[in-house]
This record gives C-alpha cells, structure tokens and sequence, in this order.
C-alpha cells in the first residue's frame, strides 16, 4: 500500500517526488509505517491522507474520532482478518456491512469477509494508522499496539495460530501482490504472461486507464515495473483498453467446461481474442462485477451494472462507459460489456447511409407535431444512434424532449433523459404517465414491451405530442401487426402511427485494401440485380491489412426500409390486410426495402453481397 499511498498524494499534489524519497528513507531508518513517517515529518497530516484516498478510490472518508465503534459489530470479523487486511467494521444496515478500509481498491479483502461474514461490504477509507488503533479499540484484550508505529505487537505463538486459522500467511511479502482466493502463484504468474503476451505483440494496452470515480488520471505506463498492481487487476484493464484499440462494440467473456475465453464484437462478428485460464475465470468476473458495482456473492440471478473509466488514449484523455451484464450458466457467470463511446455516436443523420429519398420521408415525419415515428430492428442494428440522431435535429430552446431509456446510453445535452428503473416501479408505462404532466413537445420511449406501454404510446401521440421508439420486428410492415397483436386496435395504428422504419448494420468494406472483385453475372442476378446492371456493374472487395485486421472490413454503414403511412396503407390497415399486402402497396408507393438498400450500397461499392445476403431478404 505504500507504494500505491506515494503515488495517490503525488497525483494530488500533496507531496513531491523528492520529498516522498525522504519520507521513505526516514521509513526505513526508523522501521515504521509511511503514514506514521508521512504524520511525524509534518509533510502530509492524517486528515489529509484520509481525504486523498477518498477522493481517489471514490468512497467515503471515516473520522474515528467521532465514531463509536460497537462490540457486536467487530465479533462479526475475526482479529485476525481485520488484522491482516488492515480493516474494521463500524456499522451494520440490514445485510450491509459498512467496512473501514485503509486501501479500499483491496478486492480480496473484501470477498474473504463477504465470505466469512455473510454481509454485503460498503468500504469506507481511513489512513491506516487511524484503522490499526480503531482495530485495538474496537477488539481490546491484552495485545500490545505501538500507536507510534500503528502496528501490532504479535508474539510469534499467536502469528502462527492466525496462519493456521486462515491457511495463509498473515502478512505479505513487500512485492507480492494479493492473491484471491483459490489462485495460486502459477495461476498468477499465467496471467501475468498472458498481458505480457498480449503486450508484446499490441503495445502497451493500460494507456492511463482508471475508474472514472478516481479523479485522477494514472498513468500506467508508470505502474509497469512495480508489483502492486495484481495480474488478474491489470488483465482486465488490458481488455478494456485492447477493445477500444480494435473498435470492438462489446466484450464476451464467456466460462465453459474446460476453456475460458474473450471474444470481441467487431463490425458485428465475434472474433476470440484470449483464452486465460480457467482459475481465473472467479477472480476476473469478480473484478469486473466490482468495477462495476453488482453484488459479487450473488452468482444465480443476472444482473445489470455501469463502469465508468477515463484513460490516456492516443495521446488524449478519454471517458468511457462500459454497459455490464452477468448471467448465470452452466459453468459460471458469462459477463458481457457494451461498449458506450461517444466519439463513435454519430449524430448527423445525413452521414448515418440512408438513401436521400428515405431520409426525406424520415426527416418530414418527425418533424411533424404529432404523432408516432417507430425504428425496428435487432439488438445491435443501431436504433438508439438514429433515435438520438432525430432528437439532436429536433432539439431547440423552443421544444420540451422528453425521454424514457433503459438504460441511458449517452447523455444528451438539453433533453430530458430518464433512467428506467423496474424493480423500483419507475416502468416504461410509469414514465409515459408522468411525462404527459410535463408539457413534452417530443417523447422517446426507450422500447414499446407490452400493451400498458403501447397504449399510453399511441394515446399521447394522438393528443399532440410526437412519440418515437423502438421494437423488435423483423421489417417495417411486421411492425404493425406486432402492435396489433399487443392489443392496440386497428384504427388507433392507422390513426396513430406517421412512420415505420427498419434498419440493420452492415461492414464496410476497408478502404485501404479495398479491390476490384470479378463475378459471373448470374450470382448478381440472383441477389436481385437486372441483367443491365449485372453486365455493367464493378463489385469490390477488402484484400486484408493490417488496418481492418486481415478482415477487409473497417466500420460500418445502415441499411434502411422507410414505411410512410399513407392513406392508401391506412385503408388497407383498418381492413386488416395481412404484411404481404402492406409491403407490396408501400413498395409500390415508393418504399425501398431492406435488400434494396443494401443493393445500392453495392453499387456504390461501400459493401459486399455476402454481407447485403447475411442481413436481408428478398
């Protein structure tokens, strides 16, 4: 903890590199304890090391001096925990254990006493020698405590019972890092050689990476040559940062039988990237479900949580959001991240790859002031990004936007954005009720789920105000039966509902290696093409390098079917016209469908047949 305790206060501008090689000399001439040094030298007071390690870790600071710490809460850890770990409870709330902590990014620490206790731990922060003298406090008996020093004095018959008591030592070694539970020296030393693998062949993948709670920016590069920094700690920070570097949109890390792996989600394929070993499979997951604050003793049930991180990327400072995910399998948790970065939301709908008369009819119907506008499509198809991209063109001073996420996946500037929150009774349908009380000009539902959501939907859409959201159809004439089936009755979609729209994402082919490709006209003509254009037509294709990864593929472009609700589609709605009688009348009246616009991105040779045929049909 010294080494990580020096480095804090530098970082806070609280102590130099010259006076901390001082303090450390003065340490180690008179065998005490760097906040003992730090308090008796007069460079650093206690007061202002317990603030620094708050502002640093992100949680809450104790003064023991105004806190009385109660007997039966200590019985709760035994001596020789808190000892060893350098801790001690204060407080318990319900099954919440509140936990003074000397280094509260301690992860280890705080599993062995969720193990032992049984309690979920809330850490709070203390200077080390304030937690040792409340430890002498708050347990008493006939030990001796060097206040001078803040270390214990322990007979060598006591030491030895504690270690047989926890089957492992009491006190570390200066340079070895902690270990949890279950992994030994060789599990460490494999994941030390696996970011060491990875480092080599990538560079250096911990550019400055922290959690965005911690103020301060780290620079990791720094951080390399000392062993505080525990293998399974900087494994994960190799991940997140390598899947920045590679644009990847989500993380898997996915636990079997015999294999643990991490797979990327690139340009919308999975790819493995690493395989660490299976022991590490606990001490990984956890690390992520800290990070990103979900309960680490509960491995049944899924849960859904947020890492925020900042990093130096590139020579800048950049801020992250991770969307986290864990759910329970067959062989452990599987923990999936979504990778929320604003620098890739792209708010001009003109760049988004829509066709100009299909932007048209989309910009015209969500400017209307009333009405439903309602984007279709798969997870991952990018819904959300032209959603906010249609809010950010609607967004002035003049108009009240109000919208409804679960979650919020980029906060936007001048609208109104809640949180959903089910287990809380903060609904979809609840958070419709309310914006109505809120004078909206414009309303986002996140997600259209059951009927209550759709029905308060389609009734502020018919009473003045513009409604978008989303659904999960295969196409945009399929959306109007899916309401249907809801319970939401035929006139009020006819009446309601201003525009369908279906999109998917699709690869790009990658412009650096980018080459023409010969193929028989007949495979053309399959896809949909005319003879003319089959003859006429150059197609292209991504030879592979090292910008696109050998893929020949870099970013990706939209594929959009527009359906504007016309009176004829109307007709034929209250009539209860099936899909294919919808699809045909908007085809005839102009709309381009999923495998057209695909088409036309292949005549512009932005993409290839294979991917147009992978995400549509004819």
């Amino acid at each position: 903890m010294s080494g990580k305790l020096g480095e804090i206060l530098i970082r806070q501008n609280l102590l130099t590199p010259d006076q901390l090689k001082e303090v450390v000399e003065y340490q180690r001439r008179n065998n005490l304890g760097l906040t003992a040094s730090l308090v008796q030298l007069g460079t650093v007071s206690e007061q202002q090391i317990t603030a620094a390690l708050s502002r640093q870790y992100g949680v809450p600071a104790i003064d023991f001096s105004t806190v009385e710490i109660d007997e039966t809460v200590t019985r709760l850890v035994p001596r020789e925990v808190a000892q060893k770990y350098c801790v001690v409870p204060v407080s318990r709330r319900g099954a919440t254990l509140t936990l003074a902590m000397a280094d509260p990014a301690n992860v280890y620490a705080m599993d062995d006493i969720k193990f032992v206790t049984g309690f979920t731990i809330e850490p709070v922060v203390a200077s080390e020698l304030s937690v040792r003298q409340a430890i002498e406090r708050g347990y008493g008996g006939v030990r001796a405590l060097d206040l001078h020093t803040g270390k214990e004095i322990i007979s060598p018959l006591e030491k030895a019972a504690a270690e047989a008591q926890l089957n492992r030592p009491l006190k570390k070694e200066k340079n070895e890092p902690a270990k949890p539970e279950g992994l030994s020296s060789n599990d460490l030393a494999a994941a030390a050689n696996l970011v060491s693998e990875f480092e080599s062949e990538f560079g250096d993948a911990e550019e400055a990476l922290e959690v965005l709670e911690e103020q301060a920016e780290i620079d990791i590069r720094s951080l390399e040559g000392t062993s505080q920094e525990a293998p399974v700690v900087r494994l994960v920070n190799v991940i997140l940062v390598e899947s920045l570097r590679r644009g990847a949109s989500d993380i898997h890390i996915e636990p079997y039988e015999r294999e643990f792996r991490v797979r990327f989600r690139i340009d919308g394929i999975l790819y493995n990237i690493m395989n660490p070993p299976l022991k590490l499979r606990d001490a990984l997951i956890s690390r992520l479900k800290i990070m990103s604050k979900l309960d680490i003793s509960e491995k049944r049930l899924p849960q859904d949580g947020r890492i925020k991180i900042k990093l130096r990327f590139e020579g800048k400072s950049r801020e992250l959001d991770f969307r986290v995910s864990s759910l329970p399998t067959l062989f452990g948790e599987k923990v999936v991240l979504r990778l929320l970065d604003k620098e890739k939301l792209m708010l001009d709908m003109t760049r988004l790859g829509f066709e100009p008369s299909s932007l048209e009819k989309f910009k015209r119907n969500i400017e209307k002031p009333y009405g439903m506008c309602l984007v279709t499509g798969p997870t991952g198809s990018g819904k959300t990004n032209t959603l906010y991209s249609a809010l950010q063109s609607l967004n002035t001073p003049e108009t009240n936007i109000m919208t409804a996420e679960d979650p919020v996946e980029f906060n936007l500037m001048g609208i109104n954005q809640v949180q959903i929150k089910d287990q809380i009774g903060l609904t979809f349908a609840a958070a419709l009720r309310s914006f109505l009380r809120q004078d909206p000009n414009i309303i986002l539902v996140g997600e259209i789920r059951d009927f209550e959501t759709a029905e308060i939907a389609v009734k502020a859409a018919l009473t003045g105000h513009m409604v978008l959201s989303t659904l999960h159809t295969n196409d945009a004439p399929s959306t109007v039966s899916r309401l249907m089936n809801m319970g939401i009755e035929p006139f009020l979609v006819a009446t309601s509902v201003n525009l369908i729209q279906a999109q998917r994402l699709i690869r790009r082919i990658c412009a650096n290696c980018k080459e023409e490709l010969p193929l028989p006209p007949q495979a053309l003509l399959e896809v949909g093409f005319t003879e003319e254009e089959a003859e006429a037509m150059k197609l292209y294709k991504g030879k592979g390098c090292e910008k696109c990864n050998g893929t020949g593929y870099k970013g990706r472009v939209g594929l959009y079917e527009v359906m504007e609700m016309t009176d004829a589609l109307r007709e034929l709605i209250l009539v209860g016209a099936s899909n294919i009688e919808l699809r045909k009348q908007a085809i005839d009246e102009g709309m381009i469908t999923l495998r057209g616009s695909g088409m036309e991105k292949v005549r512009q040779g932005i993409t290839t047949i294979e991917e147009v045929v992978r995400e549509t049909v004819k």
